[in-house]
C-alpha cells in the first residue's frame, strides 16, 4: 500500500529520479533559472527548498548533507557563497515556477522555475512601484465653473540691451584690391 507517499515518481526508478533532481538543483543553483515541464518543476522544488533551507547556516554538518544530496561541488560553493547571502531574510518559498505553455512535440505542459531573489526585472518593477504609489487621484484637477482661474503674476526681467557694435573698416575684398592697383 502506498499510503502517505504523496511525491511525484516522474515514471522512474528511485535512483534515475533522484539522479535527475540532483542534476536540476545543481542547473537552477548555477543559472538561477531552468525551463522544464511542469511536474518536473513541482518535484524540483520539494527538493530544493530544503537544500536552500540547509544552506543558511554556514557549517560543515550542512555542507555535507546538501553535497550528499547535489553531488557537485561546484554547485555546493555557490550556493554558500552566493545564494545563502541572498536568501537569509527569507522565511522559505525560494522558487517560482511560471507556466510558460505546452512544448510542440508531445503538447507537455512546460515551465521556468527561478530562484525568486534573482529576477533583476520584476525586482526592478516591484521598485519601481513603491516609489510611484501614491494615495492621491492620478487627474490633474481642471479648474471648474464654481472655482475661479487664479492669475499668475508675472514678473518682467528688464530687458538687457546688446552691446552696441563699433564699426571698424571693413578689409578690403581681393575684387576691391583689384580695381585699386589698376587705378594707379
Amino acid at each position: 500500500m502506498r499510503h502517505n507517499k504523496k511525491f511525484n515518481h516522474l515514471s522512474r526508478t528511485a535512483s534515475h529520479r533522484n539522479a535527475m533532481l540532483s542534476n536540476m538543483a545543481c542547473s537552477l543553483i548555477k543559472h538561477k533559472r531552468i525551463s522544464t515541464t511542469t511536474a518536473k518543476a513541482k518535484a524540483l522544488k520539494m527538493y530544493v527548498e530544503p537544500i536552500l533551507t540547509k544552506s543558511k547556516t554556514d557549517s560543515t554538518h550542512s555542507r555535507r548533507v546538501v553535497f550528499s544530496m547535489l553531488r557537485n561541488k561546484e554547485a555546493v560553493t555557490e550556493l554558500f557563497r552566493d545564494i545563502a547571502v541572498k536568501i537569509a531574510n527569507r522565511p522559505g518559498g525560494y522558487t517560482r515556477i511560471l507556466r510558460t505553455g505546452t512544448r510542440l512535440g508531445d503538447a507537455a505542459e512546460m515551465c521556468i522555475i527561478e530562484l525568486v531573489d534573482y529576477n533583476e526585472n520584476m525586482l526592478k518593477e516591484k521598485e519601481a512601484k513603491k516609489s510611484t504609489r501614491t494615495r492621491r487621484s492620478r487627474k490633474t484637477a481642471a479648474p471648474t465653473a464654481e472655482q475661479p482661474v487664479e492669475e499668475v503674476q508675472v514678473a518682467e526681467a528688464p530687458v538687457e540691451e546688446a552691446p552696441k557694435a563699433t564699426e571698424q573698416p571693413a578689409e578690403e575684398t581681393p575684387k576691391a584690391a583689384d580695381e585699386e592697383a589698376k587705378a594707379e
